[in-house]
């Protein structure tokens, strides 16, 4: 698995602090790492992206973008009202196999959900994902209302026969809900794809060194932690 691309359910919900911590994992386990935004929206030139955010909280990442907009909006509108060039399918996938030369994991970061729009003729990070043909991590919410994001992310990914490798929450609440606690079983029954890690809520506001040393416990032995599904059940009584 030398590229794996990181998708979330939507906006804010953990994705990039997740990318940052398969990346520490990574890095602790000895592989060398880049990270590629696809579409960085929402932020100036001379402000720090997600990409920046990432090698920030993990540490020795290469960080690329393959392009930058203004406004926070989706990547194609976003790429309209400030006249630049769209991003392509293509571009992401030449950017991906480029750093995999170089490196022993990428991790390709989209922007926002799977089917977000990257052009006006309706690309998306699927696409490039299918142009990869590599995994897909899926990160989703914890409460009420994942399940049907996370289905359909699943179904739209199978239907394009891409691989999704897992699951991973973005953000678990100090003090889960009803909701919260049964989704832990609920989501990778809906995906048809395992569980693979949980990130505690405000993870990324611990400090960079801190976050590296305990990120391998939140992610499953496939993405190089140690985090275990069944022992992650009993633990906060989601297995009822």
């Amino acid at each position: 698995m030398p590229i794996l691309v990181i998708t979330g359910t939507g906006t804010e919900v953990g994705k990039t602090v997740t990318t940052a911590a398969i990346a520490a994992s990574a890095l602790a386990a000895g592989r060398s790492v880049a990270v590629l935004k696809a579409a960085q929206t929402g932020v100036r030139a001379d402000e720090c992206g997600d990409a920046d955010e990432v090698a920030r909280l993990a540490g020795a990442v290469t960080a690329v973008e393959v392009a930058r907009y203004p406004e926070p909006l989706a990547p194609a509108t976003a790429a309209r009202r400030a006249g630049l060039a769209p991003v392509r399918p293509h571009d992401v996938a030449e950017a991906a196999q480029k750093l995999a030369a170089g490196h022993d994991l990428v991790l390709v970061e989209g922007a926002g959900g799977l089917l977000v729009r990257f052009d006006e003729a309706g690309a998306t990070l699927a696409d490039a994902a299918q142009l990869l043909r590599e995994p897909v991590l899926v990160v989703a919410s914890a409460g009420l209302g994942t399940l049907n994001v996370t289905e359909l992310t699943a179904r739209e990914l199978r239907s394009r026969e891409v691989e999704l490798l897992g699951l991973v929450i973005g953000s678990w609440p100090d003090s889960p809900d009803l909701a919260s606690r049964c989704n832990v079983a609920d989501l990778p029954e809906v995906a048809g794809a395992p569980l693979l890690g949980a990130l505690p809520s405000g993870a990324g506001a611990l400090a960079p060194a801190d976050f590296r040393t305990v990120a391998p416990g939140w992610l499953a032995p496939r993405l190089d932690g140690t985090w275990e599904a069944e022992a992650f059940r009993a633990r906060t009584g989601s297995g009822a």
